[in-house]
């Protein structure tokens, strides 16, 4: 199964507690809480390409299923992770204590990040 495609955010849940407790300053997370964002991606083979247009801002990041690759967060940090491969459809990683699951089932892929006992999860489907 192949990620490759364009998909624009339905839905997420506890954005704002979430990236609050991440130290986003209070004007940008009420910024950031109503933007559908877009996420483009591309995979060819073990690597992936992936760009998050949401309003004016774009992130892109670059990784390869299990080899170290240098990301940026959604707010702005960049961090090494490993990110590694469930079954054909899943990819899941830790990254400064928290457990972050992509999962994609037919043309919707669910984001899951979990920090302690907060879990924040958005829901974005292929246009």
């Amino acid at each position: 199964m192949s990620f490759t495609g364009k998909y624009e955010l339905q839905y997420q849940e506890n954005f704002e507690p979430f990236m609050r407790a991440l130290g986003l300053p209070e004007d940008q997370v009420q910024k950031g809480k109503d933007i559908k964002s877009i996420s483009e991606i591309v995979q060819d083979g073990k690597k992936f390409k992936v760009t998050v247009t949401t309003g004016s801002k774009v992130v892109k990041n670059e990784f390869t299923i299990g080899e170290e690759s240098e990301i940026e967060m959604l707010n702005g940090e960049k961090v090494k992770v490993v990110v590694q491969m469930e079954g054909n459809n899943k990819l899941v990683t830790q990254v400064k204590g928290m457990n972050s699951i992509t999962e994609l089932n037919g043309d919707v892929i669910t984001y899951t990040m979990t920090m302690g006992d907060l879990t924040l999860k958005r829901v974005s489907k292929r246009i």
